[in-house]
């Protein structure tokens, strides 16, 4: 089989990559700041100040691997150049990262509603979510940005009106020995949650795409790091301050300008991290159907549902995080769970790039991977050997998945039917190349074989004289940031492709078969339309309900709102 390009409009624009990193990575200080006033209390400006600089540190790697990788930077993608078997490890360290963020970030949001069983609703909320992503919705982005930008606006608004009581705060240096300091540093690394969403974008971001990360990184890192400091600084001056470990925010917002601030920040950051379920939810479907497609999982992860979702992926990305909540509903020991997880994938990202000696990395940014991963190699080591429920999870994670990866490779896939094999399907670019040789100013979207709409397009195809047509098949895929840079085909997508060229040329009209290959049909309909200069695109009616359109989003207008103005759509029922 061969391997196809899969074609991303790189569109992401640094303000936008910026909002949706924001919303992974700004979360951390809903809870890193009650985290950290509960294991050292009045020295935790202390240590919040470390972690601002390594959050710093960590940043600045991220801008370099970026910029190295422009295709994707996710720890699963970039660790590939030196390792597959140290990619897949990767892997599931994210795995365990996206479920204990799913649980994390659940728990935490209801703590900061205020609900009452704040564990019991945040596993409703996963499951409730998990639904919702059945039908795959592509709204979701937009929304996040907006609260995200809520967010960062509400946390500034906050920490102004901090300033006049920072002379009046009480600080106290750490005690104790180096040991047990470092320990509760360790504790609050969870402010490096987020920072790897935003090599995952890579492949998506405006070229060149050096610039544009730097420039989705700066402010976010700025924020983030600057802002919980200042913010853990403040909360040393409210009296008599016990009790808020899952909820600091709502405690500042109270004592700085009033209970109407603390509950007003609370829904705002509450949301902010439903969406941050959301997206783990959604990480962790698209790093299963990935790996599916790598053949380094069972094919079963990578089966699609009819609305271009992976069932069997999208059921675990709901149920493991759940259950995670029934056994651990402590917030400091969530926190392990979830520190292990993303400190090691970044760990091996920073890692395997600073030894990767065929890449073009200046001297100072090799060093700077080095010093930054051998930190947190540290970090790791150390959660390992204190938290021992977090071992037990990580390990059972890669346990689990290890094994799964042995199932996948003792699988041989069916064979493809040797007619399939014959369609030689084209990306857009290789249509490109030979559209000279084949001139046609029509496109057929397909979904599935339609006679009459295939019997349409011929009659309209030999009304203008011309004998061939563009036949164009989406094969969906989970939303993700991170698609690889190549993959094969489906067989479906194949043979869908291959019965309407046959048909086609049963008319007497040369057919040229188009796949592609992401989460928004219109958007990559419109997309090739454009590129081929087509002036005419049909499609079959949709079989859509209404609460799947306003989930998923409309086919008709999306593809109708991006295609060129001197192309004309045409819908066959």
């Amino acid at each position: 089989m061969t391997l196809k390009r899969v074609e991303r409009p790189r569109e992401l624009k640094w303000f936008q990559a910026g909002a949706m990193l924001y919303g992974d990575w700004g979360t951390s200080k809903a809870y890193v700041l009650g985290i950290a006033f509960a294991l050292s209390g009045h020295a935790s400006w202390f240590f919040l100040g470390i972690m601002s600089g390594l959050t710093a540190l960590v940043g600045v790697c991220y801008m370099v691997i970026c910029r190295i990788y422009p295709d994707g930077g996710g720890v699963y993608s970039s660790v590939k150049h030196r390792s597959q078997t140290l990619a897949v490890i990767g892997a599931f360290l994210l795995i365990a990262d996206y479920v204990v963020t799913a649980s994390l970030s659940a728990f935490e949001a209801f703590h900061y509603f205020n609900f009452p069983n704040p564990a019991l609703w945040a596993i409703f909320s996963i499951l409730v979510i998990g639904a919702i992503n059945w039908v795959g919705p592509t709204k979701g982005g937009s929304i996040a940005c907006v609260i995200g930008v809520a967010a960062s606006i509400a946390a500034g608004i906050l920490f102004l009106s901090t300033l006049p009581s920072l002379p009046y705060v009480q600080l106290s240096l750490p005690k104790g020995g180096w040991g047990a300091n470092w320990s509760v540093f360790v504790g609050i690394v969870l402010a490096l949650s987020g920072v790897e969403a935003v090599a995952n974008m890579t492949g998506i971001m405006v070229e060149p795409v050096g610039k544009t990360s730097k420039r989705t990184i700066w402010p976010v890192l700025l924020e983030v790091s600057i802002l919980t400091f200042l913010l853990g600084v403040a909360m040393n001056a409210i009296p008599g301050l016990t009790n808020h470990t899952e909820d600091m925010l709502r405690a500042l917002g109270n004592h700085y300008i009033g209970p109407w601030y603390g509950q007003l920040i609370s829904i705002i950051f509450g949301f902010l991290l439903l969406s941050a379920v959301n997206t783990a939810v959604t990480g962790l479907v698209s790093i299963q159907f990935m790996m599916a497609r790598d053949r380094e999982l069972p094919p079963i992860f990578a089966r699609l549902n009819r609305f271009g979702m992976p069932s069997l992926a999208l059921i675990i990305a709901t149920v493991i995080p759940a259950l995670v909540l029934v056994v651990e509903r402590d917030l400091v020991g969530l926190a392990s769970l979830y520190a292990i997880g993303v400190v090691g994938a970044i760990t091996l990202n920073l890692g395997a790039t600073a030894t990767n000696f065929g890449l073009p990395l200046k001297r100072w940014e090799r060093t700077l991977l080095f010093v930054g991963s051998t930190i947190l190699l540290l970090i790791e080591l150390t959660i390992a050997y204190e938290k021992h429920n977090a071992l037990f999870f990580a390990l059972t994670v890669l346990g689990t998945g290890l094994a799964l990866r042995a199932v996948a490779k003792v699988i041989v896939p069916a064979p493809i039917p040797e007619e399939v094999l014959s369609v030689n399907v084209l990306t857009v670019s290789e249509a490109k190349e030979i559209a000279p040789l084949y001139r046609g100013s029509s496109m057929v979207a397909l979904k599935s074989v339609n006679p009459f709409l295939l019997e349409e397009a011929a009659l309209r195809v030999k009304a203008k004289g011309e004998n061939s047509i563009y036949l164009t098949y989406v094969e969906e895929s989970p939303p993700s940031r991170d698609l690889p840079t190549e993959l094969e085909p489906s067989v479906k997508s194949l043979e869908l492709l291959g019965q309407a060229q046959k048909e086609m040329e049963a008319k007497g009209i040369t057919a040229v078969p188009i796949w592609r290959l992401g989460d928004n049909p219109g958007k990559l309909i419109a997309g090739a339309a454009r590129e081929l200069g087509v002036t005419t695109v049909l499609i079959g009616a949709t079989r859509r309900s209404a609460l799947t359109n306003l989930l998923r989003g409309d086919v008709f207008r999306t593809l109708a709102r991006n295609l060129p103005n001197d192309c004309h759509l045409v819908i066959s029922g």
